[in-house]
């Protein structure tokens, strides 16, 4: 196929420009730049982009598709076909499942299951510690081998900083990322949501921020210890930021994410007890939400990314505090990166495509976040001006937790390609 007359935005290759892009055998075959246009063959299609961004495929290294086990919240199908509506072409899901993503049959099956849905590519992240309890190290070399990419203590964080260093000691031998869920549980039992005031308003436990960056701190200095490749998920406060871009600074080999919730709202969205804006980390400030922006701008904050964490509606349909935490974000990601980030100006169309494709594939080592001639055509097409109102029951996906329901975004997704296939759009 031929994508004609769009506005190619390629960072890894400092390319912004209008012209035409070929899609053969399942790469990128040519950029025709500067306004110069392919003649199409008889066995092409050409699908008019005019208006449109063309860009690396968009990734996101931390979802949670729930599979095996909860299926009922989220498979691996449905995942990697909401990732595709949202201009996804690779996710990487997060081993907190029923069972634990320990072992190399459940890599194999997931990767399988991934190659039959045909829609965005699922990664793997194998879990840190066998039954993500802890106590004994996951067999990683087993698991990098069935296909895992990287390792991680998500929703199970490990309060032993032995077992984490032998753990990163484990993993940087073999060349694999350590992603913590840093946070002291000590600190937080039974919180709920940020402790602050608004907290105090509602009469909820909070989850003070020091229980988040006093791990930060320490997993940093642990990444200095091993040398292993720490990183940091779903940094909410400001304070992380400081601490990461120490980090960076002392040559750590830290990078870390944030999410769209993060710099979108505060923790005045759980006014009312809305259990849709509850997530942990929780939302915070407006002094933190503002670090998080200039965390971006300043690439302390490597990249973006959702935690699409699907619940099922009766889930959430209780209590604030005995809900559980997470929102859906693979739908309204694209959307809130332009709304909020580009539009008020904080960061350049090409920066945000930075931020969720080029980065996200060097985090990880994944193929994809360039249109570099040869590499594999995975491309996301988008309209930047395009709006249109969040509507969680026209989801893809089976969760319809999110805090923007209603809302009037601006930017979506209008084609996206996998391996030279259109797994989403016209």
């Amino acid at each position: 196929m031929i994508l004609s007359g769009g506005r190619i935005i390629d960072p890894a290759n400092n390319l912004d420009t209008v012209g035409d892009l070929r899609v053969e055998d399942g790469v990128v075959r040519t950029v025709a730049a500067g306004g110069t246009r392919l003649e199409g063959r008889p066995d092409e299609r050409v699908i008019n982009c005019a208006g449109k961004v063309v860009c690396p495929g968009l990734i996101d290294i931390h979802v949670h598709l729930r599979e095996p086990g909860q299926e009922y919240k989220e498979t691996i199908e449905s995942g990697a076909r909401a990732a595709a509506a949202g201009g996804f072409t690779a996710v990487a899901c997060m081993p907190n499942t029923k069972p634990v993503i320990d072992n190399a049959s459940i890599v194999r099956d997931l990767r399988a299951k991934s190659d039959a849905a045909r829609a965005a590519r699922v990664y793997v992240i194998a879990a840190l510690s066998k039954g993500m309890v802890n106590q004994e190290l996951a067999e990683m070399a087993d698991l990098k081998d069935a296909g895992a990419v990287a390792v991680s203590d998500d929703a199970f964080q490990v309060q032993d900083a032995e077992f984490l260093r032998r753990a990163m000691e484990y993993a940087h031998m073999l060349r694999l990322p350590v992603l913590t869920h840093c946070e002291n549980t000590s600190l937080t039992d039974s919180g709920a949501m940020n402790e602050g005031y608004t907290a105090t308003v509602l009469g909820i436990k909070g989850l003070p921020r020091e229980a988040y960056e006093m791990d930060v701190a320490r997993n940093i200095l642990l990444s200095l210890m091993t040398g292993a490749h720490l990183h940091v998920l779903h940094v909410s406060t400001a304070r992380e930021v400081e601490l990461i871009r120490w980090g960076k600074a002392q040559g750590a080999n830290v990078t870390a994410e944030t999410g769209p919730h993060y710099w979108c709202l505060t923790d005045e969205a759980c006014r009312g007890y809305h259990a849709n804006a509850k997530m942990n980390p929780p939302l915070r400030t407006e002094t933190d939400l503002a670090a998080m922006v200039e965390g971006l701008k300043d690439g302390t904050l490597d990249c973006i990314a959702t935690d699409h964490a699907p619940h099922a509606a009766y889930e959430k349909q209780v209590e604030f505090v005995s809900a559980p935490f997470g929102i859906v974000g693979l739908e309204t990601s694209l959307a809130l990166g332009i709304t909020h980030l580009v539009q008020p100006g904080h960061l350049s169309l090409a920066a945000l495509v930075k931020a969720m494709s080029t980065e996200p594939a060097r985090v990880l080592r994944l193929p994809g976040g360039t249109l570099a001639e040869g590499s594999p055509a995975d491309i996301t097409v988008f309209d930047p001006e395009a709006q249109w109102v969040v509507e969680p029951e026209q989801f893809v996906s089976k969760g319809r937790n999110t805090p923007f329901a209603g809302q009037t975004l601006t930017g979506r997704a209008t084609l996206t390609v996998v391996g030279g296939e259109v797994v989403y759009g016209d």
